[in-house]
């Protein structure tokens, strides 16, 4: 059987952590990058171009192939540790969208055209796709109306879905925001506290629903080798918290104080609508991919920020 498994998006982060984990496991991993020269070195991964729109140049790659799994998109969050007002432009918007379904569309465009087509395609999302509030949602639940519910449910999910049509097992990999020091809500966090300036967000009583690198390229590999696994899945921590408790956590792992709130005004007023990626949320539950019997390396907050860390 074929173990030679392409990534867009693979030069990113997730995409780099989850190309060592291919290759560590046995599989050819094929990176695609708009900018292959520019890339450092990913030991054992081939980096090939690609435009991030359609199958030129690369299409090839995927007859016969394992697994697709597209990670592309355009950065929803700031590539600063704190957002500047206006990250959220109409022009930065339709990047966003348009991105995820190009990147989608190239996708199904090799699948297409394989003789032999993939096993699997792994689409990644995002927990955005639900509402905001308290209730745990489940695969099953409502989409949300906010513009990154939009972003999943219009343009990042669909852009793959013809792929079902042509015979591929396809997964929907919906992620919770990543926790990593160099990317997601944790960056700024750490800059809090390092300054003495830790604590809660807004009142603090949003729910965080989180997953470490860790766990994130474990449970990806898992699905895409996982024959049964086919439709959508939750990526996250079995052990969501509110904002209050993640910073009473990251204080105690730190050994700093936690004792200046950040008032909500505050963040609309220097985030603008960017601020609901730290005012908004929701638990959500990840007993389908337990059911498939995938295990969670850190189940819990603490456990995950003393690795991360090295605490």
């Amino acid at each position: 059987m074929s173990k030679r498994t392409l990534i867009t998006g693979g030069t990113g982060i997730i995409g780099r952590h989850l190309a060592a984990e291919l290759v560590a496991a046995g599989h050819e991993v094929i990176a695609l990058s708009r900018n292959p020269s520019q890339q450092s070195p990913i030991p054992g991964v081939l980096v090939a171009g690609w435009d991030a729109r359609t199958a030129k140049g690369w299409g090839h790659l995927a007859d016969g192939a394992f697994a697709i799994i597209n990670l592309a998109g355009e950065t929803i969050g700031a590539s600063t540790v704190i957002p500047l007002p206006g990250t959220w432009s109409p022009e930065r918007k339709q990047r966003i969208k348009e991105s995820r379904r190009h990147a989608g569309e190239a996708v199904v465009a090799a699948v297409a055209a394989a003789g032999v087509k993939p096993q699997v395609v792994v689409q990644m999302s995002g927990i955005d796709y639900y509402p905001n509030g308290n209730t745990v949602m489940t695969e099953e639940s409502r989409r949300g109306r906010q513009f990154l519910a939009d972003v999943v449910a219009d343009y990042w999910e669909p852009a793959t879905e013809p792929v079902e049509a042509l015979g591929v097992r396809r997964v929907v990999a919906r992620t919770a925001p990543l926790l990593h020091p160099e990317t997601g809500p944790l960056p700024a966090s750490l800059l809090q506290f390092k300054l003495f300036a830790g604590g809660r967000l807004g009142s603090g009583r949003q729910w965080l629903s989180w997953i470490p690198m860790a766990d994130t390229v474990r449970a990806l590999r898992f699905l895409a080798e996982n024959e049964a696994a086919a439709g959508i899945y939750n990526l996250a921590s079995p052990n969501p918290v509110t904002n209050a408790e993640f910073t009473r956590v990251l204080s105690r792992v730190m050994r700093r104080p936690a004792l200046i709130p950040v008032p909500e005004f505050a963040l609309k007023l220097l985030l603008g609508e960017v601020s609901a990626l730290v005012l908004e949320g929701r638990p959500v539950s990840v007993a389908k991919l337990q059911g498939l019997g995938f295990t969670f390396r850190f189940p819990t907050l603490e456990t995950a920020l003393r690795d991360i860390l090295d605490k």
